[in-house]
């Protein structure tokens, strides 16, 4: 079950992208997929939704795939909000990785930090209503980066 804008990624074991694909339309989602090019290998096809990768291993060998579990993994993405001067960062960590968060203004870093330690992650930051003008925030965990870029 998918919505219009996800995407459909599949990766190589080096993390390169051998398939990429945006969903056209909200519903069930099927596609039949011709491997018999691919090298042998372990592979993972990756549903990026609004707030979670969904991620299924497998293993292709001679055009054969086979599945290495029956349980997909599942990353949950920071949410990252602007309120006013207000910043707001939060994360749901099941699996215990550290959330690491750089703020920067006019292309200056301005605060840097790691999050970690509890099942949900979260910090607002009050941000100097003198200091107007562009911002951007990175986030990084489960190696991964999410950025916003905004104006206060």
């Amino acid at each position: 079950n998918v919505k219009k804008g996800q995407t459909l990624t599949i990766k190589n074991s080096n993390g390169l992208t051998v398939y990429n694909n945006e969903i056209k339309n909200s519903g069930d989602y099927s596609r039949t997929f011709d491997f018999s090019a691919l090298e042998n290998g372990i592979y993972s096809a990756e549903l990026n939704k609004d707030f979670e990768i969904v991620i299924k291993q497998f293993y292709v060998e001679n055009g054969l795939v086979t599945f290495l579990n029956n349980k997909d993994e599942k990353i949950f993405k920071p949410i990252i909000r602007t309120e006013g001067d207000l910043l707001l960062v939060s994360k749901i960590n099941f699996n215990n990785e550290p959330l690491k968060v750089t703020l920067y203004y006019n292309d200056e870093v301005v605060l840097s930090e790691t999050i970690s330690g509890d099942k949900l992650l979260k910090r607002v930051y009050k941000l100097s209503e003198k200091e107007v003008g562009a911002y951007k925030v990175v986030v990084s965990s489960d190696e991964r980066t999410y950025s916003k870029e905004f104006n206060i």
